[in-house]
This record gives structure tokens, C-alpha cells and sequence, in this order.
């Protein structure tokens, strides 16, 4: 993979990660590909970074870089064509009394309660970890993971009778919306607060007038980022373009 080429992108340097154990699938390290130095990374910069495969944690943008893995591959939805099929309308039409408040992103003790529950539910069990996410729950990590940001960012409420059920970090960049982070209330069974909340995305960029919702990395063989393929049309990034 080249590294960004556009003028807007010319004064950011790119240095890759020593190995780590890959947070996706087992028995594999992986390598990250920095752009630096953070400060020059702003909404326009970002917007750049993103159609070239770049995601963001914190105020830090990344992609992939690992030698002999090409695994993680850059996922969006192209919102005029996308229609949700029979289980993801029966889904939505399940949550549709969620009401929804949009928040500039900060810490909210709130957030971070449910935040510590959902990863004691998803990940506690888990060998492997999410590169993009906080190897501990405490608050030093929560805040660094999704409460900075250096582009256009909002958090993203989910209630029932007012009670918290799910938030959403989202980034808003020139061509669409890229689903950050979403966490929710595990201990509601028989839900489906993830599908919702991808619909609902959907929905949102499309009255924000944007193209495409990004998704982030689709990964076959990971049963964390496998289920995005459930979303088309979806253009993937191939060698460089964007293509069905």
C-alpha cells in the first residue's frame, strides 16, 4: 500500500510500529502505520487519511502495515444503493423507541459505567485485544481512546424511558461519517443494538447529505469485524481504489 500522496497530506511524516500481538486473530503480530506529528491532523487532513485506509484512536490516525498479512481491509457503505434486508429492518423496527441526543465528545461518568460493562461482558474472556481499544478499563485509558479527538467528532446517545442503552463515537469527515466506537448494554437479552446502530448511522449521514458511512476494517476470519459484510453495497480498499 502506497503511502497518501494529496498536497493536504504532503507535510505529515509516516512511521511503522515495532510488532505487537494482533488484536483480530490469534497466533499473529501486526504493525501500524503512524501519521505524525498529531497536531497537523485536522477534519480536512483526516478526510484525506480516511479514503486511504487510515482510522482513528484518539487523536492517533493509523492503518495496517503488517508484511505478511493483508487482512484488515477498509470497509464503507455506499448510502444510495444500501438497503437494509428483512433482519436488519426487523431489528431497527425493534429499537425504534431509542430516543437519541448528539453530544460534543467528552467524558461522561454515564458513558464510562457502561463503557466498563460492555467490555467486562465482550472482552474479558478474549486472548487476543483490540489494538484500537484500551488494554484496561480505567478512566486514563477510556478518555484517550474516545474522549479526545483532533477532527469533527461527536458522541452519540441512545435512550429507553431515559435510561442509557448505547453510545456512538462518531467522526464527520468530507465524504461521509466513520463509526469510531459504538459500546451498549449487554445485560438486555434478545437485542440487536449493534445492527440499530448501523442503520441508524446510515440514516444520519444521509440527512447530513454524505455519501458513504465508514466502517472501519472488515476481517474475514474475525467474528468482531466479519459482520460488516452484512451491509451492501460495500466498497472495500484494494490496492489503493475503492471497489465493490
Amino acid at each position: 500500500m502506497s503511502l497518501p500522496s494529496d498536497t493536504p497530506l504532503q507535510k505529515l511524516q509516516f512511521y511503522v510500529t515495532t510488532g505487537y500481538t494482533c488484536g483480530y486473530l490469534p497466533n499473529k503480530m501486526a504493525q501500524s502505520l503512524i501519521a505524525a506529528p498529531q497536531h497537523l491532523v485536522d477534519a480536512k487532513v483526516y478526510s484525506g487519511l480516511i479514503q486511504q485506509g487510515f482510522r482513528r484512536s484518539g487523536k492517533f490516525s493509523y492503518r495496517p502495515h503488517c508484511e505478511s498479512c493483508q487482512e484488515c481491509i477498509p470497509v464503507r457503505i455506499i448510502l444510495d444503493q444500501f438497503s437494509p434486508n428483512r433482519s436488519q429492518k426487523r431489528a431497527f423496527k425493534q429499537h425504534n423507541n431509542l430516543t437519541t441526543a448528539i453530544l460534543p465528545v467528552g467524558f461522561h461518568e454515564e458513558h464510562y459505567d457502561l463503557y466498563v460493562s460492555y467490555q467486562r461482558a465482550r472482552h474479558s474472556e478474549e486472548k487476543i485485544q483490540d489494538e484500537t481499544a484500551p488494554q484496561e478499563n480505567d478512566v486514563e485509558q477510556y478518555q484517550s481512546f474516545l474522549c479526545q479527538s483532533n477532527v469533527e467528532s461527536v458522541m452519540v446517545e441512545f435512550r429507553e424511558n431515559e435510561q442509557l442503552k448505547m453510545v456512538s463515537v462518531i467522526d464527520i469527515v468530507r465524504d461521509g461519517i466513520s463509526a469510531v466506537y459504538t459500546f451498549y448494554e449487554t445485560k438486555d437479552t434478545a437485542t440487536s443494538y449493534g445492527t440499530y446502530n448501523v442503520l441508524w448511522q446510515t440514516l444520519w449521514a444521509k440527512e447530513l447529505g454524505l455519501p458513504y458511512l465508514y466502517l472501519g476494517y472488515w476481517i474475514r476470519d474475525s467474528k468482531k469485524m466479519a459482520y460488516k459484510q452484512n451491509y451492501q453495497p460495500l466498497e472495500k480498499l484494494i490496492d489503493g481504489e475503492w471497489i465493490k
